[in-house]
């Protein structure tokens, strides 16, 4: 049994996964409430599949990038656990999460998720052995930029707002995911995490770390 929890942004996700399937998923938008609404919404999910923690093997955590606030409660969160139950956190980058939900295809695709102060954090995508790829590394743009990247057609999906929407029509090579398809959903974190606990490649906890932006701009949390 693994617990996924993702507070990368301000939509924030748990899970329960066995191996074999999702058995809860909840995910909403708690912007600066991640420390108060976290514990309960674990504690309530468990109570509802009438499972104690003592029978969680591992957690996963989305480790960003994302907002520098929201990021160290899902990890602290995560880690006080670890320690109480001594089991691993096995880390997932968030963009990873958002990629893998996408049906694969040949087109690219590209991940990405809001960064505050009207910029985005995003990577590219290629499928490689069944699985999106990442192929490029972390970069911020603005709407705009990231559109003037997208020079060939592109599978865009991540954290649209109506604004951004309007400007990324504007670019004929891109193909935006639906609204639903396009909700970070924890169960992909659950389910990717699972495959590296059964791997047993995973560092010791106190090495784990977020990942943070590389941008001047301070981010929300």
């Amino acid at each position: 049994m693994i617990l996924a929890i993702d507070t990368s942004t301000a939509r924030l996700g748990i899970a329960v996964y066995n191996g074999s399937e999702v058995l809860a998923e909840s995910c909403w938008t708690s912007p600066n409430r991640h420390t108060v609404s976290l514990a309960p919404a674990v504690d309530e999910m468990l109570n509802n599949l009438e499972i104690d923690k003592k029978k969680l093997k591992a957690i996963g955590v989305a480790l960003g990038p994302g907002s520098f606030t929201s990021l160290r409660v899902g990890l602290s969160f995560a880690k006080g656990i670890s320690l109480g139950l001594g089991i691993p956190v096995i880390g997932v980058p968030t963009l990873d999460i958002t990629a893998n939900q996408q049906p694969l295809g040949e087109t690219p695709l590209c991940a990405f998720l809001q960064a505050g102060r009207g910029k985005i954090a995003a990577s590219f995508y290629e499928s490689k052995r069944n699985r999106w790829t990442c192929c490029s590394e972390i970069e911020v743009y603005t709407p705009e930029t990231l559109s003037e990247a997208i020079t060939v057609p592109t599978v865009l999906t991540g954290e649209f707002d109506e604004s951004n929407r309007s400007v990324f029509r504007k670019n004929k090579n891109i193909k935006m995911s639906g609204p639903a398809s396009s909700l970070r959903r924890a169960g992909y974190l659950a389910e990717s995490a699972w495959r590296i606990y059964e791997k047993g490649e995973f560092p010791q906890v106190s090495s784990l770390s977020p990942i943070y932006l590389h941008t001047h701009d301070p981010i929300p949390g």
